[in-house]
């Protein structure tokens, strides 16, 4: 099955559907994601997954290919993709009944990678 048809091109396909929506830049896409997203999956068994892949500023990888990332996991329903600037407008629009907002721990993760990255460079 080709996953990238679960990246969507706007939330208006997704009116009426519950969501669980969990917000993240997923960059790099960690174990961690997958953990996070498998429990909101569970707190949420009755409605749809969406995950929204906001851009970020300095990206490790293109917005395109972190939605690929994430869409390929089993659990996520449905991907979309967001500026920084529109994720409180696409929260508001979604109305989700869960939501768990993952950018603080991304890029606290992605520091942690550079420093650990950045020093074995030298």
């Amino acid at each position: 099955m080709d996953t990238r048809i679960k990246i969507l091109s706007g939330p208006h396909i997704l009116e009426g559907e519950p969501l669980a929506v969990v917000t993240g830049y997923f960059d790099v896409v960690r174990a961690e994601h997958v953990r996070e997203l498998a429990a909101a999956h569970r707190r949420a068994p009755h409605a749809r997954l969406l995950v929204l892949v906001v851009r970020g500023a300095e990206p490790l990888l293109p917005l395109a290919a972190r939605a690929e990332l994430v869409a390929a996991m089993r659990m996520v329903d449905y991907v979309l993709t967001a500026d920084d600037k529109d994720v409180e407008r696409l929260i508001k629009a979604l109305r989700p009944v869960l939501l768990a907002r993952l950018e603080s721990d991304d890029l606290r993760r992605v520091s942690r990678l550079k420093e650990h990255v950045h020093p074995q460079q030298g």
